[in-house]
């Protein structure tokens, strides 16, 4: 699986010389751990954001009742 650039969605390809990815497209580059928190911020966001809908929903569909 290619890692993709959280900055642009770029790839990141591994820079062996500098032990670390760097977009093609930006220039960012991170390390296996910074790429590795971020994707698991990411998660956390999008399973917050997934239970905020949830009880949005069910606000919205215990006051049409």
């Amino acid at each position: 699986m290619a890692d993709v650039c959280p900055e642009c969605g770029g790839v990141l390809k591994f820079d062996p010389s500098r032990k670390r990815y760097v977009c093609q497209s930006c220039g960012l580059s991170l390390n296996r751990e910074e790429i590795d928190e971020i994707r698991h911020k990411d998660q956390n966001f999008n399973e917050d954001e997934k239970e905020r809908i949830q009880k949005e929903y069910l606000k919205w569909w215990v006051a049409k009742k």
